[in-house]
């Protein structure tokens, strides 16, 4: 495969906290080295229903993922899968329900916290978390430091053709202290700072890069309803595609056939959506 993608999911920050907070990424837009535009999430707009939806580019209400406490395998192409299916190398440094929606569920601690599986139809290096213990004031998330070094580290070792990785840091911290406060507005920051450290290796290895989220979230910290607040948040691209104009709305169920397109695989046939990248 001639290209090659890393897919960046910072889960639950409003499209005002990315254009607000993100310094370092709104520099390269301003330098003209990234663009930007304001993607929209499916309905409802909870986690483990988008989880579903960016990667097999269908609705929850087709995929069956309504809620986070329906996890299960999905039974549609996705992602992972397609890219398989065109020679690629796929790996995941992300939460544990990315591994149950796209290779085999349940998670199991012990089998599925790492892997390396070449042959595999899916996910061919995985590195997951699980957040085990997780509740309002232990947010029991891995720094995101050590995340994009695993995903350096897999794109080195294995050269990855497609790459995801998801932290739940800014979600956890958002559903702890709403989005209105000084807490919100330093790891914003923060985050902003950790990627920044590690955005220009990825390009440097020849990796197109996007960095998004799942869905947003309201001042209060609560997501998965109709708010603009709560479904509308950003997508920064660093490549030579042509986009959209500025000013478009994107849907979250655009971004698995643009993947795919980007990376010459084939679009699956239940992948509807508008490829927004050329």
């Amino acid at each position: 495969m001639s290209r090659k993608l890393l897919l960046i999911i910072l889960d639950g920050v409003p499209y005002a906290n990315w254009r607000r907070y993100f310094g370092c990424l709104e520099g390269w837009v301003q330098s003209g080295e990234a663009r930007v535009w304001k993607m929209r999430a499916s309905l409802p707009s909870m986690s483990g229903p988008c989880y579903a939806s960016i990667h097999s580019g269908v609705s929850p209400q087709e995929h069956g993922v309504l809620t986070n406490a329906h996890i299960f395998r999905v039974q549609k192409p996705d992602i992972f899968s397609q890219v398989r299916k065109a020679g690629g190398v796929t790996g995941a440094v992300t939460h544990s329900w990315w591994s149950e929606f796209f290779n085999r569920a349940p998670f199991d601690f012990v089998r599925d916290i790492e892997y390396d599986e070449p042959d595999s139809d899916s996910i061919n290096h995985g590195r997951f978390h699980t957040m085990s213990g997780y509740d309002h004031k232990n947010q029991a998330t891995p720094s995101d430091v050590d995340l994009f070094a695993t995903l350096t580290s897999l794109c080195a070792r294995f050269g990855l053709t497609y790459g995801i990785l998801h932290t739940c840091t800014l979600d956890s911290m958002g559903h702890r202290f709403g989005h209105d406060c000084a807490e919100m507005d330093h790891a914003c920051a923060l985050l902003d700072a950790m990627l920044a450290k590690f955005l220009p290796a990825w390009i440097a290895m020849g990796y197109e890069v996007i960095v998004t989220a799942d869905h947003g979230q309201s001042l209060r910290g609560h997501h998965g309803g109709t708010g603009e607040d709560q479904q509308d948040f950003a997508l920064y691209y660093f490549g030579q595609a042509e986009g959209p104009a500025r000013d478009a709305v994107l849907h979250q169920l655009q971004l698995a056939p643009t993947i795919l397109s980007r990376l010459n695989a084939p679009i699956a046939d239940t992948m509807k959506a508008e490829v927004f990248l050329r």
